[in-house]
C-alpha cells in the first residue's frame, strides 16, 4: 500500500500515533514483569516469606463535604516578552510549542535529555547547592536510549544555576527505577528511593548521606526492607521513611535512624499511593488511588516507636472532581494547618465512575481539624474542565491516557506560610500559583519546553511534565523535569511573584495596638 495522502492519510496517522501513545506504556508493564522476575526471582522469594501479618486498621467512614464551584483557576496575564499560549489556557495545539512557550518566566539553564517524576534542592552543610532527580519514566524503556542518558538518578552541582554540571549518577536497583518513591529528607540530608514500577515492585530501599558533600552521596545500604515499593514518604525528623505499595494494600515504615541498618518497624494493609506526615510525625496523609480518598492516619505510636505500635484512621475525604489521588504536600499559614492535595490523570483511568473528560488536578483542603478536613479551593486549568478537554482529545499527547492535560504533581517552596504552588501539568507543563489569598487562587506563570517526538510521548510532539517540582525561592527559580527533555530550572519574573507579608505586634505601656502587617519583598 502506498503512502496515505490527503485527510484520510492525516487522520490514518494521528490513529497511529494514538495507538503508540497508549501501546508504547503497556508495551513497558509487559517488559517489567518478567524484567524484575528474572532480576529480582530471589528478592521476591524472600519477599514472600514476610507477607503474613500487618496491621489493617478499621476504615473511618467517608465524608463528603461542601466545596468550592468546580471553576478554572484565573490564568496568568502574561507580561511582555512573553511566548504565549496560542488558545485557552493550559492547551498546547500541534505545533504550538516548538520552540516552547513561557509566560512572566525566563530559562536560568537545562540539562539532560530524559525526566521522571521527583527534583529534589539540598544544600550540604558545606554550602554546596545540588539537585537530584529520577531520569526514565518507564523502566525498561529508558533502556531504549544507547547512551544511558535516561538511567539512575542525576546529581547535579547547582553552585551556579546558569550552568548546572552532572557529577554523579546514582545506580542501585532503587535508583534505576525509584518510579516516584525518591524522596529527600532535608534535615538529616538522606536521599532514599524503593524499587518500584506503574504498578508495584518487590521493597529494595536504597539510601544515601548527602550532607558532607551533596555532589557526592555516599551509599548507606540497599536492603530489601519493605514489602513493595511504588511511591514513598518521609518523616520531618529524617529518622522513618514509609515505603507504600500503590497497587497492593501495602505501607511499611522504615526506621532509618542509623542508614546503615534500616529496620522495618511496622506493616499496614493500607493502600496508598503517595504520602507525607506532619510535622511532629503523628499524622500520615495517605492519597489512596483506589478508593479516590484522603485518608488521615493517626501513626504516633510508630513516631514513638512504640513497641508494638498501631495507627488509626482519623478520616477520609473525598470530593466532586476526584481521580487519581497522588500525593500531598502539608504546610500552615499563620498557625493553621492546611494540605496540598493532587490527582492524576482523569477520572476515567480510575475504574471508578467517571469519564475520560473528568479531569482531579489539585485542591488546597483545610485540615484545621483533621476529623472533618474540607476543600477550600481548586487548582485548575481551562482545558482541564469537562467541554474544553473533550475538544482538545486530538491535540499531542491527549490521546494517551497516561499523558494528556491533567495534573501529577505540585509542591510549595516551604511548609510555613508559602505564597506560591507550582504544578507540573503533564502536556500543559510547568504551572505557577500565586495562594497568597487561599480561598483564591490565581495562575501567575506557566512554561512549556519545546515539545519534541520521543518514545516516551508517542512519537507525538508534546510535552511530558511529570515531576514534583522543587524550588530555590530566594531567587524565585522553579525546578523541574520533562520526561522527553530533561531537567529546567526557570525564574519566575519578580513583578508577579508574591511578595511576603510581614506582621508585627506593636505595643504600648497604656494598650496593645492590634496587629499590622505590611508587604515586603
Amino acid at each position: 500500500m502506498g503512502a496515505p495522502s490527503g485527510r484520510a492519510g492525516g487522520k490514518r496517522r494521528r490513529s497511529l500515533r494514538g495507538v503508540l501513545s497508549m501501546a508504547l506504556p503497556l508495551l513497558a508493564l509487559a517488559l517489567v514483569v518478567p524484567i524484575a522476575q528474572a532480576a529480582l526471582g530471589e528478592l521476591t522469594d524472600l519477599l514472600a516469606l514476610g507477607q503474613a501479618g500487618g496491621q489493617t486498621p478499621a476504615k473511618a467512614p467517608v465524608q463528603r463535604r461542601a466545596e468550592p464551584p468546580l471553576r478554572a483557576t484565573p490564568r496568568a496575564d502574561c507580561l511582555p516578552g512573553s511566548n504565549e499560549e496560542p488558545g485557552i489556557q493550559g492547551r498546547v495545539p500541534a505545533g504550538a510549542a516548538s520552540e516552547g512557550l513561557s509566560c512572566n518566566v525566563s530559562l536560568v539553564s537545562r540539562q539532560g535529555s530524559s525526566g521522571g517524576f521527583k527534583v529534589w534542592r539540598y544544600i550540604d552543610r558545606q554550602g554546596n547547592e545540588c539537585a537530584y532527580y529520577d531520569t526514565a519514566l518507564l523502566f525498561p524503556l529508558n533502556a531504549l536510549k544507547l547512551s544511558g542518558s535516561s538511567l539512575g538518578v542525576a546529581v547535579l552541582d547547582m553552585s551556579d544555576p546558569a550552568n548546572p554540571v552532572q557529577t554523579a549518577t546514582l545506580t542501585e536497583p532503587a535508583m534505576l527505577t525509584p518510579h516516584e518513591s525518591l524522596s529527600l529528607n532535608k534535615k538529616r540530608g538522606l536521599l532514599a528511593a524503593v524499587l518500584g514500577d506503574p504498578a508495584t515492585h518487590p521493597g529494595l530501599v536504597s539510601i544515601y548521606d548527602l550532607s558532607a558533600d551533596c555532589r557526592r552521596p555516599v551509599l548507606q545500604s540497599t536492603e530489601l526492607v519493605a514489602r513493595y515499593g511504588h511511591e514513598s514518604g518521609f518523616s520531618r525528623d529524617g529518622k522513618t521513611f514509609y515505603a507504600t505499595g500503590t497497587s497492593v494494600a501495602a505501607i511499611t515504615a522504615i526506621d532509618v535512624t542509623n542508614p546503615k541498618r534500616p529496620d522495618p518497624i511496622w506493616h499496614g494493609n493500607i493502600v496508598s499511593h503517595g504520602m507525607s506526615l506532619s510535622d511532629d510525625g503523628d499524622r500520615a496523609y495517605i492519597a489512596d488511588p483506589i478508593a479516590g480518598e484522603l485518608m488521615i492516619l493517626d501513626t504516633s505510636e510508630i513516631q514513638a516507636r512504640a513497641r508494638d505500635p498501631k495507627t488509626r484512621e482519623i478520616s477520609r475525604l473525598t470530593w466532586k472532581s476526584v481521580s487519581i489521588p497522588q500525593n500531598t504536600a502539608p504546610f500552615s499559614v499563620r498557625g493553621k494547618p492546611y494540605l496540598l492535595e493532587f490527582d492524576e490523570y482523569t477520572a476515567g483511568l480510575s475504574g471508578r465512575e467517571g469519564g475520560r473528560d473528568e479531569v482531579g488536578a489539585a485542591r488546597i483542603i483545610d485540615i484545621s481539624n483533621d476529623r472533618r478536613p474540607r476543600v477550600i479551593s481548586n487548582l485548575r486549568l481551562k482545558v482541564n474542565q469537562p467541554a474544553e478537554h473533550r475538544a482538545a482529545s486530538q491535540d499531542p499527547g491527549a490521546e494517551s491516557p497516561v499523558q494528556g492535560y491533567a495534573a501529577h504533581y505540585c509542591a510549595v517552596p516551604t511548609a510555613v506560610d508559602p505564597k506560591v504552588v507550582a504544578c507540573s501539568f503533564i502536556a500543559s507543563g510547568l504551572r505557577v500559583f500565586d495562594i497568597s489569598e487561599l480561598k483564591s487562587p490565581k495562575e501567575i506563570a506557566y512554561f512549556v519546553p519545546p515539545t519534541q517526538a520521543r518514545v516516551e510521548n508517542g512519537l507525538m510532539p508534546s510535552a511530558y511534565a511529570m515531576s514534583k517540582p522543587a524550588f530555590a525561592p530566594g531567587r524565585r527559580e522553579v525546578w523541574f523535569t520533562d520526561g522527553t527533555t530533561g531537567f529546567y530550572n526557570v525564574r519566575v519574573d519578580k513583578r508577579v511573584w508574591p511578595r511576603r507579608k510581614t506582621c508585627r505586634a506593636q505595643d504600648s505601656k497604656r494598650k496593645r495596638r492590634p496587629v499590622r502587617c505590611r508587604r515586603a519583598s
